[in-house]
């Protein structure tokens, strides 16, 4: 796009009065600008990820389209079948693995400022965190939240009313959905209802990954940005640590219909993002040639122009670093080894604790590791602090 295009994007009294500036500069420049100050570049941002203005998908769809995927989501509560682990009960009097039935449990929801600064503007982000998850992360850093059904009930109506609080009262950028995998159903009927009730923020559907084509075509026109977060690559990785031995295999088809359905991240000019693909990636100890890998498979497969948060806030948690339990011995001990087991009681030993090889931070070398494999593969869109004021675009 030339600049001159990019230029007729900013409103009239803007462009008209920066536009006689920049004239009333050029007199005083003592080189000619078109050698030495490339005209694309002088706001810092990347016009073809640029939006005038922005209409949420659910906005647009019709009445009939609608009333489709009510029915779809109703049909798939009665037989779940929306995540990939097919367990198909029929969650009016049941629930599967996710330990959540007919309606969502919530754990909290309110405006959130620990997201990326794109995300959550200066308003925060309205982010609804579920309850139980799909996934059984042996580090899983919501433990809490994901694995202890702490939280209250509600229906998808009562869902969407919470929306309209946090549109109206929170003033939030978007509404945020965490972790909501598990009750795709439930999250269709409450943006549709919330629309009905004057909902007009994006829709922001963080995930995982570990969803399925199915769920992902009844939140096809719902969802503005997809926010996944592949986790690892290798097929032992996942099956020892998420429960999910095609967790890597499944989260990669997951992200070519996210991608399909929203395309790259854009952005209006306030530097809020709007619509379109943002992955995350936690790297992990000892884990960072997976992470390598993922940033292949974005480049290769997904597109070189996507929008890459690489996370290094990794801290052992859940079930990383506990005791391992130890079977009782057949024969009692003897008084002097009782004795020497109470001399050398104290912190258990690495050998002792569980999941021992990601029980510790994440280094630096590890991170960089990650970034570098990602900037070799072409991808270049990266949530890094800008180098001007404002949000990274």
């Amino acid at each position: 796009m030339s600049s001159g295009s990019f230029r007729t994007r900013l409103p009239g009294p803007v462009r008209n009065g920066w536009s006689t500036a920049f004239r009333h500069s050029l007199g005083r420049l003592p080189f000619p600008l078109s050698r030495r100050v490339p005209p694309s570049r002088l706001l810092h941002l990347a016009p073809p990820f640029l939006l005038d203005d922005y209409t949420p998908r659910y906005q647009l769809l019709s009445s009939l389209d609608a009333a489709k995927k009510r029915s779809a989501a109703y049909a798939h509560l009665s037989n779940c079948n929306l995540c990939p682990r097919l367990c198909g009960v029929n969650r009016y009097e049941t629930t599967g693995m996710c330990l959540i039935g007919e309606n969502v449990k919530v754990n909290v929801i309110a405006p959130h400022f620990g997201e990326e600064p794109c995300i959550q503007g200066h308003h925060g982000s309205g982010s609804v965190f579920f309850s139980g998850c799909n996934l059984r992360c042996k580090f899983c850093q919501n433990h809490d939240i994901a694995h202890q059904r702490n939280g209250f009930d509600l229906t998808p109506e009562q869902l969407a009313e919470w929306y309209i609080q946090l549109q109206d009262v929170g003033n939030v950028h978007n509404i945020n959905l965490v972790t909501p995998e598990h009750v795709v159903p439930q999250v269709a009927l409450s943006i549709l209802h919330a629309r009905d009730l004057g909902l007009r923020v994006p829709i922001v559907y963080n995930t995982s990954a570990f969803d399925s084509a199915a769920s992902l075509e009844l939140m096809a026109g719902l969802v503005d940005i997809y926010l996944p977060d592949f986790k690892v690559w290798e097929p032992a990785t996942s099956k020892r640590l998420l429960q999910a031995d095609d967790y890597a295999a499944t989260a990669a088809e997951s992200l070519k219909i996210m991608h399909r359905q929203v395309g790259d991240l854009s952005f209006t000019g306030d530097g809020i993002a709007k619509s379109g693909l943002l992955v995350r990636h936690l790297v992990m100890p000892g884990k960072e040639g997976e992470g390598a890998r993922i940033m292949q498979f974005l480049a290769e497969e997904i597109s070189r122009d996507t929008f890459v948060n690489i996370m290094e806030q990794y801290r052992p948690a859940a079930h990383v670093g506990k005791p391992r339990r130890r079977k009782p011995s057949s024969s009692s001990p003897t008084a002097e080894a009782v004795g020497q087991s109470d001399a050398g009681a104290g912190a258990p030993s690495e050998e002792e604790v569980r999941y021992a090889d990601i029980n510790r931070a994440v280094t630096n070398e590890e991170v960089g590791l990650v970034r570098r494999a990602a900037e070799a593969a072409g991808l270049w869109r990266f949530n890094d602090p800008p180098r001007h004021e404002g949000f990274a675009m």
